[in-house]
């Protein structure tokens, strides 16, 4: 039996996928997490053979779920199911070491051999998004989202500043200084041609980074 974890704020989502899961046959949860906190503390816990994270929970994003889980267990398999499908954020996700990365749109057809394929040592990505990265290696560097100007960091402080937290709660979250989340969003506005924390707060919602 496969052991999954199944990472998701929604508790609705979560007994979709825990269904779909087990409903399988080969597989088992073994833990489910409601934030990002939740998801490393179960994984200590209750050892998975594989981490299923959503990119969006509340008080740590899932990029730095997953730099976290691999810190803890390099050989974690872990695999992104999230609502965004935009092609940066599957580069994003793969260069902080997930194994795979899978749409909730398309969840009920390809979850499950996402699980298998990553839980054998593969990658897994859906045909739509293996389409358009190749479309992104073809084109080059040409028509680049602004997101790609951002590090995984800067998009951290990005989405904590877009959420309203102050500079003191959002450096708490990521055990930095508050002056080096000035330098951030000062960067930030400089990168994306913003002149304040409003405008960071709209570009974040329209690029997808929070949700309304």
């Amino acid at each position: 039996m496969i052991r999954v974890l199944l990472a998701d704020d929604h508790s609705i989502v979560r007994a979709g996928l825990r269904r779909l899961v087990e409903d399988a046959g080969d597989m088992v949860v073994v833990a489910e997490a409601a934030d990002g906190r939740e998801a490393i503390r179960k994984v200590q816990e209750s050892l998975p053979d594989v981490a299923v994270v959503d990119l969006s929970m509340p008080g740590m994003d899932g990029l730095e779920v997953v730099e976290r889980l691999l810190a803890h267990d390099p050989k974690l398999p872990v695999l992104i199911l999230t609502m965004h499908e935009e092609e940066q954020y599957v580069v994003r996700a793969i260069g902080a070491g997930a194994m795979g990365y899978v749409t909730k749109r398309s969840a009920a057809e390809q979850l499950l051999a996402a699980i298998r394929k990553v839980h054998g040592g593969g990658r897994y990505v859906t045909e739509s998004i293996a389409e358009s990265l190749a479309l992104r290696v073809a084109r080059g560097a040409k028509a680049l989202s602004p997101l790609d100007s951002l590090s995984n960091r800067e998009i951290q402080v990005l989405r904590g500043l877009a959420l309203g937290k102050s500079n003191r709660e959002i450096a708490e979250t990521y055990h930095i200084s508050t002056k080096t989340i000035d330098t951030y969003r000062a960067r930030l506005l400089r990168k994306l041609n913003l002149k304040n924390n409003a405008e960071l707060t709209r570009f974040a919602i329209q690029n997808g980074i929070v949700e309304l």
